[in-house]
């Protein structure tokens, strides 16, 4: 069984895409022990975006120093456009499958700092930038579709 552990910045607000993190948490349970934690965002404005981004940075810094120093099994891997590629979704199935325990973070909107990406590597959902709320749901859904690829069940065609 899969155990991964998403960190993301904010929560959802929008209740049709909370409704369908939900829904995907669900359908997950069989297959994976999925925990989603979400952190405080922080309100800003063009003239304190690096603040902001700072602030959210480090509040993602110290939950993955306290998860290190329950599990340092963990491998923490940024979501970021940058980051690597998938061809496909068994090709992330079969890296999801190596990765375990895992630590996926999200980044509010003003993405991660300097810091963050050059001490963790990063994983792409796509080159397209989304909304962090929107790539919230599209990983939970890549991770479903990638548990259904790995136990052979009908869902990925």
């Amino acid at each position: 069984m899969l155990d991964i552990k998403i960190v993301a910045v904010s929560k959802i607000k929008n209740k049709d895409l909370d409704s369908l993190k939900e829904e995907y948490l669900k359908r997950l349970k069989p297959y994976a022990r999925i925990k989603v934690f979400e952190l405080p965002s922080f309100s800003f404005n063009s003239k304190n975006k690096e603040a902001a981004k700072s602030f959210e940075s480090e509040k993602i810094q110290e939950f993955l120093d306290k998860e290190e120093k329950r599990n340092n099994q963990a491998s923490v891997w940024l979501l970021a456009e940058r980051g690597k590629d998938f061809s496909s979704s068994v090709e992330f199935a079969n890296w999801l499958n190596k990765k375990n325990p895992l630590i996926l973070v999200i980044a509010g909107s003003l993405g991660f700092s300097d810091k963050l990406y050059e001490k963790y590597p990063q994983i792409s959902l796509s080159k397209l930038t989304f909304p962090h709320e929107i790539a919230r749901v599209l990983l939970l859904e890549q991770i479903y579709r990638g548990v259904t690829i790995i136990n052979k069940k009908d869902y990925h065609y």
